[in-house]
């Protein structure tokens, strides 16, 4: 998992040819008016989901992870909390092939992303995304759904 602030993107390039290029989409388009919706960047190997939604209390989050795709994460207006744990430290549910979902159970940390702020999320990486941080609020994010292949 990364976090980091949008401002500091392009350090992550090298890490990933792909990075680069969901960074770039990231940073053309109007990001707090882009409707609600998804958008291809390159077919299926790599996509843009732009949601809005209040967040939830921790009680009611989902462990997930994901095996075809690495999630890039941007919190555009608001704040939220996503959980964090490696896979391995958690209870594997069955995996969902056609949805890429992996259900997970267990415990893991809190971290909270700004405005501004993204996380990078790897398949290993099981995490609970929209929680509110004090009281459900509502956040604007775009997640950009990177092929492995």
């Amino acid at each position: 998992m990364i976090i980091d602030r949008m401002q500091n993107s392009h350090l992550y390039y090298a890490l990933n040819a792909k990075f680069k290029r969901a960074f770039e989409y990231i940073h053309q388009i109007d990001a707090g008016a882009i409707p609600v919706g998804r958008y291809e960047i390159d077919g299926e190997l790599m996509y843009a989901l732009v949601q809005e939604y209040s967040t939830k209390r921790q009680e009611q989050g989902v462990w997930e992870a994901h095996r075809r795709y690495i999630d890039l994460q941007y919190v555009v207006q608001g704040a939220e909390g996503v959980g964090y744990a490696n896979i391995n430290h958690l209870k594997q549910g069955a995996y969902d092939s056609a949805r890429d979902f992996l259900p997970l159970h267990g415990a893991g940390d809190l971290v909270t992303l700004h405005s501004g702020s993204f996380v990078i999320l790897m398949p290993e990486d099981a995490h609970m995304p929209g929680m509110a941080i004090t009281s459900p609020a509502p956040v604007r994010k775009i997640v950009v759904k990177i092929s492995v292949d």
